[in-house]
């Protein structure tokens, strides 16, 4: 498994194209601080990261996906897919493997964005339960983007393809509150009720305010879990079909 994990990580890092997506998510990152520095009235700024998470929410949909879409998608276009389906590891540890490298390259991202609160720590006030807590919260909704994307990358042999499916899927997770409160379940507040359960958006904003909710993890951890599973489930199905 651990093979199969260091070969990923080559993959992204022996090539342009991890440090593009690293660069890309830096920027819309500067581009939410300071926009946050120039709306102050203020001298100090209090550094609250759930304002620039909440903002970025939107943008990380379209990096997500093109760190997951060739996955299990570029193995198949390319033929390698055999090799991999033959080899001595089971699809459990194939699937962890590589769920495993997309969350290094994404916690790798995140920690060059530690550079925002500690240059805030040299002129200003860091809230430290909000920041580490809206770190938490972020890493633990890109996981379950993660094992998303890896999921629809399971569907098809086009890294294009999976990267749409995958987008898609992230949007109504994203604006799932905007949904539920629709004119169409304004008469279903049951209904209204189940979907808004599903809703990471509202999950997130806890740990945005500095609140490390059980609930919370738990219901990030069980998605991640489940769409990881999904996934294990998909690639199985493949295997056996090929006999």
């Amino acid at each position: 498994m651990f093979s199969i994990y260091k070969k990923e990580l080559r993959s992204y890092y022996c090539s342009p194209f991890a440090y593009v997506i690293a660069a890309l998510f830096m920027l819309i990152f500067s581009i939410t601080f300071i926009t946050g520095l120039s709306n102050l009235e203020g001298h100090q700024y209090k550094f609250s990261f759930s304002n620039v998470f909440y903002n970025n929410f939107f943008f990380f949909i379209f990096l997500i996906p093109a760190l997951t879409m060739r996955t299990f998608a570029d193995e198949r276009k390319s033929g390698t897919e055999v090799l991999l389906m033959t080899s001595p590891l089971n699809v459990f540890q194939i699937v962890i493997a590589k769920f495993l490298a997309v969350a290094t390259v994404f916690l790798s991202m995140m920690l060059i964005t530690l550079f925002f609160p500690l240059l805030t720590m040299l002129t200003g006030e860091v809230m430290w339960s909000s920041l580490v807590c809206g770190y938490v919260g972020f890493f633990l909704w890109g996981l379950v983007c993660i094992a998303i994307g890896m999921l629809m990358s399971s569907f098809t042999e086009s890294p294009i393809i999976a990267a749409i499916l995958s987008e898609g899927a992230m949007v109504i997770l994203i604006f799932i509150d905007n949904f539920k409160n629709s004119g169409l379940f304004e008469s279903l507040p049951k209904v209204a009720q189940i979907i808004g359960a599903f809703s990471t958006e509202e999950r997130f904003a806890g740990f945005s305010q500095g609140l490390f909710g059980v609930a919370d993890l738990i219901f990030f951890i069980t998605a991640t879990v489940l769409f990881v599973g999904l996934c294990i489930i998909s690639i199985e199905k493949r295997r056996w079909s090929r006999g």
